[in-house]
C-alpha cells in the first residue's frame, strides 16, 4: 500500500504530475523514503544539494536566513533544481509535525529522461518556464533595490 500512496503523492506534485503511471511507479519504487519527527531538519541552507524531496505526509517549514518562511505539505516538491544540476540548498527545511518524504536522487531523475524522452521535452519546458519566472522575479527585486 505504501507504493500506491507514494505514486498518488507524486501524481499530485507539480513537475511529476504529467508522468504516466509506469514512470511514477519507477520513481516511487526507486526513491528513498525518509521519516521525520517534529523538529527534525531535512536539510540546511547552504548544504550541497544532490536530490529533491516530495512530501508524502505531514508538513515542513522552509525558512531562509532572511526570515522568509513558508509551510509545505503533501505533494510539495523541495529542491527541484537539485534534480537537474549541482546546487546548494537555498533554505532550511524542518518537519513541523511527523512527516514522510520521498528522496529523489538526481540520477533517478536523469534516468526518467533517458527512458521517457517525451517526458524530457515536457519537463524541460516546465522547468524553463519556472526559470524564466524566477528571473523575472529577480529583475523586479533588482528594480526595487535600485530605487
Amino acid at each position: 500500500m505504501a507504493l500506491e500512496d507514494d505514486i498518488r503523492a507524486l501524481s499530485e506534485t507539480p513537475l511529476f504530475d504529467e508522468l504516466g503511471r509506469d514512470a511514477l511507479r519507477l520513481v516511487a519504487f526507486s526513491a528513498d523514503r525518509v521519516r521525520l519527527n517534529a523538529g527534525d531538519v531535512l536539510f540546511r541552507e547552504g548544504d550541497s544539494a544532490e536530490s529533491g524531496f516530495v512530501v508524502v505526509s505531514g508538513a515542513l517549514t522552509v525558512a531562509r536566513a532572511g526570515g522568509r518562511t513558508r509551510s509545505v505539505g503533501r505533494g510539495a516538491l523541495l529542491g527541484e533544481l537539485a534534480l537537474i544540476c549541482d546546487t546548494t540548498r537555498p533554505a532550511t527545511a524542518t518537519a513541523h509535525e511527523p512527516s514522510e518524504v520521498l528522496k529523489i536522487a538526481r540520477g533517478l531523475f536523469s534516468r526518467l529522461f533517458e527512458e521517457y524522452p517525451d517526458l524530457a521535452r515536457k519537463l524541460h519546458g516546465r522547468l524553463a518556464a519556472r526559470v524564466q519566472a524566477n528571473v523575472a522575479e529577480l529583475r523586479s527585486v533588482e528594480a526595487l533595490l535600485r530605487k
